[in-house]
């Protein structure tokens, strides 16, 4: 099966670094490939931050470590360090010796006790996560310049600043009339039941009726009053507003009124200026206020940690979108990278079960935060409206399906009841196994059943921290159990969500999950995958090399991607000309691609793609379109076939309407091979097949075998119960089922009456 990513790119200047990051709400995860074709591999926290554990006290300036990371005496200019569960400041960090792994502080400081739960110590960089991220495998010290570097970067900055409410001031100048528009919304109640309704509180700050409106023909029925647009902007710049989202009546048909008041409003001081018409070009002036809110809160944000990760040293950056593809910094928009993260890992997905022969899947991608599961069968699946927290965003993106269930997911009770999420303990404290004061999470569950090591972890492991908050809980649980049995059902709870999550995209779609691989990746999707498989009926899983950073290895199988979209409205017939519609937007695809620094030869059209309803209905179809001159009839019979698979039964006799045209051109950007499958991952300690450890399953405790998984051969096949254990992720293979390493290193597992063998 061919990659979706398009031809492969072709090689970077000599002398330049690749290096793809996925920035997560816990982890940072990097792959880099030097000017040799040497891969690199590293995982920070989030906060841009690395973890250690003192091991001896040298003097009132120096201590000796125990950590995993290999760096220069002049590596850590500049970052500071704390000790983890103590109460005090950062104290700058004077030097690293490598050789006889010791730090020496700037100032004398309080060293605490070795073996409490202080020993562990956490050292703080001043730069953003990708940066630390990139300097880890360059080699390259704080002080020093980066060398030539093309990084390719997903992030959830955006998402996290959103769900946050982090973001800057906004100001919305929307069409007189309109101005408690997105106050009022959908009227749809979050909890249906709920006797106390909570309405969210706007994204922006204030709001600001302009005079004047556009017909729904495009014409103008009243004239702009700019002069009284003028002087509202320059009152909301005194108190400090600078990010402004403009929304008027019918600005999809003529975006010339929007524009004119956002000159108005650069002019007047504003220094972000979301023009709905251009950003969402189409239908429904709620959805579009919307985005442009949402892309103007998060705008000045974005933008500044890009421009941070830049200014470290690189030579060329581009960005994941949330359709899969790539664009330059100075094309990106806030609103584009809102599932970045996640869909960076559909793509690395994808690419991993085209090694393995898998042409049919359900990825499920299990991080510290949150699970994130999607759907593939030949061609990604898009949606061009989807909400993020109390947003809703119109820009394209792969169908993606969150759960908040995650690694760093809180585990607690209200006393009568166990719940797992949807709060995360994040990066910062992060689980109580970190040893940073954090609550029980998922990663102290498994870790307190045996199904996690201490000593494969890239940061120092606290088990009696893990101990202790699993205490708390069960100090407050009202029944008596056995600690197991608490812990077992935090986990049964968490499997049955992520399970939930799935049956969302396939089951109440109309599709089998049990036809499907489940490809498990995250850093802790292989610690459940088996097992929610099992609850889905599921009867294979594929957990690929470099699981634990498939996010990032997903970049690199990446290529620069535009959309170009048209909204129509117009009744299914010849008068519609579709190939002429189809060609123009295929020649402004092709032209936004080639303006990224694209040779025009090297830009393909992926994909063209109808939205088709029937006559009178809101919600329409998505039908692919194949081949040049599309005729009416084949558009007909396949909204038909799509109607009859979705819903069951055949759609009425009735005329169909194209509610809009989409084409998605794509072009190669130098990358190089996608792939690092030629260097294994060195283990942070090795395990011998014939190393066992205790784990609970089936209700008890068991001695099963470890595996490491660069020991493993291709062809070596072993049954569950076992643990598969390798330097950023690990694999738990359940009871009943069995597992193989195939021939593109991934490790595969199926239940013994599987109907396909794994080769």
């Amino acid at each position: 099966m061919a990659s979706p990513a398009g031809a492969r790119p072709s090689a970077p200047p000599s002398g330049a670094w690749r290096v793809w990051i996925d920035t997560g709400g816990t982890f940072t995860d990097c792959l880099a490939i030097d000017p040799s074709g040497a891969v690199h591999r590293a995982k920070v926290l989030s906060t841009s931050a690395l973890r250690g554990r003192a091991v001896e006290v040298v003097d009132s300036h120096r201590f000796r470590v125990e950590a995993p990371w290999r760096v220069g005496p002049d590596f850590f200019s500049g970052c500071t360090l704390c000790w983890l569960g103590a109460s005090g400041d950062f104290t700058p960090l004077v030097r690293f010796d490598p050789e006889r792994n010791e730090i020496e502080l700037a100032s004398p400081h309080a060293l605490p006790e070795l073996g409490g739960l202080t020993a562990t110590f956490e050292i703080r960089s001043p730069e953003e996560a990708p940066v630390l991220a990139a300097r880890l495998v360059t080699g390259t010290a704080m002080d020093s310049q980066l060398p030539p570097m093309q990084m390719r970067l997903a992030t959830t900055h955006g998402t996290n600043a959103l769900l946050e409410r982090k973001g800057a001031r906004v100001a919305l100048f929307i069409t007189g009339g309109f101005a408690d528009l997105l106050e009022i919304a959908t009227q749809q109640r979050a909890d249906l039941f709920a006797l106390q309704v909570r309405k969210p509180h706007p994204l922006h700050e204030t709001t600001v009726e302009v005079s004047g409106r556009l017909g729904a023909d495009g014409r103008v029925l009243a004239p702009l009053d700019l002069e009284a647009v003028e002087r509202a902007a320059r009152g909301c710049v005194a108190r400090g507003i600078r990010s402004a989202a403009v929304a008027l009546m019918h600005g999809y048909r003529d975006s010339r009124s929007e524009r004119q008041v956002g000159e108005v409003l650069r002019d007047a001081g504003f220094r972000h200026v979301s023009l709905s018409g251009e950003i969402a070009p189409r239908i429904g002036l709620l959805a579009r206020a919307q985005t442009a809110v949402v892309d103007a809160y998060l705008a000045p944000m974005v933008g500044g940690y890009l421009d941070r990760v830049a200014a470290g040293g690189v030579t060329a950056l581009h960005v994941m979108t949330s359709a899969g593809g790539l664009l330059e910094r100075s094309a990106f928009r806030a609103k584009d990278a809102l599932l970045s993260g996640p869909a960076g890992g559909v793509v690395g997905a994808v690419e991993s079960a085209a090694r393995s022969g898998v042409d049919e899947l359900i990825a499920f991608d299990m991080g510290g935060t949150s699970t994130d599961v999607s759907r593939y069968a030949g061609r990604l699946e898009y949606s061009f409206e989807h909400a993020v927290g109390d947003a809703t965003v119109v820009a394209p993106a792969l169908r993606i399906e969150t759960v908040a269930a995650g690694g760093g997911s809180i585990c607690d009770t209200d006393g009568l009841a166990l719940r797992v999420g949807p709060d995360s303990a994040g990066a910062n404290p992060g689980p109580a196994c970190y040893g940073a004061g954090g609550p029980l999470t998922l990663t102290d569950v498994n870790l307190l059943l045996g199904r996690l090591r201490p000593e494969r972890f890239g940061i120092p492991i606290v088990v009696a921290a893990a101990e202790q908050a699993l205490d708390r809980v069960l100090g407050r649980l009202a029944a008596r159990e056995s600690r197991e049995e608490v812990l077992q059902g935090f986990l049964r709870i968490a499997n049955e969500r992520m399970a939930e999550a799935i049956r969302r995209i396939s089951v109440r779609e109309g599709y089998d999950p049990r036809s499907s691989t489940l490809l498990a990746f995250g850093g802790a999707g292989g610690q459940h995958a088996s097992a929610v498989a099992d609850l889905l009926g599921m009867q294979r899983v594929l957990v690929p090399r470099d699981a634990g950073l498939l996010s990032a290895l997903g970049l690199g199988s990446a290529v620069i991607e535009r959309f170009a979209e048209q909204q129509v409205l117009l009744p299914l017939d010849e008068r519609l000309e579709l190939p002429r519609r189809l060609g123009e937007l295929e020649a402004k695809a092709r032209a936004d691609v080639a303006a990224q620094g694209v040779p025009e030869s090297a830009v393909t059209l992926r994909r063209r793609i109808a939205g088709v309803r029937l006559l009178g209905q809101d919600a329409a179809l998505q039908i692919e379109l194949s081949g040049e001159n599309v005729a009416v009839d084949e558009v007909d019979t396949a909204f038909r076939r799509a109607y009859r698979e979705i819903y069951g039964y055949p759609a009425p006799p009735r005329g169909l309407e194209v509610d809009s045209l989409r084409v998605v051109a794509a072009g190669g950007i130098e990358s190089g091979e996608t792939a690092p499958s030629e260097t294994p991952a060195r283990p942070l300690t090795r395990a011998g097949s014939n190393e066992q450890g205790r784990a609970f399953f089936d209700g008890g405790c068991q001695v099963v075998p470890l595996f490491q998984r660069s020991e493993l051969s291709e062809g070596q096949a072993f049954r569950g119960p076992a643990l598969v254990l390798e330097a950023h992720s690990s694999t738990v293979v359940e009871p009943g089922w069995h597992a193989v390493l195939d021939r593109a290193g991934a490790l595969v597992l199926w239940r013994p009456d599987a109907t396909r063998v794994p080769g």
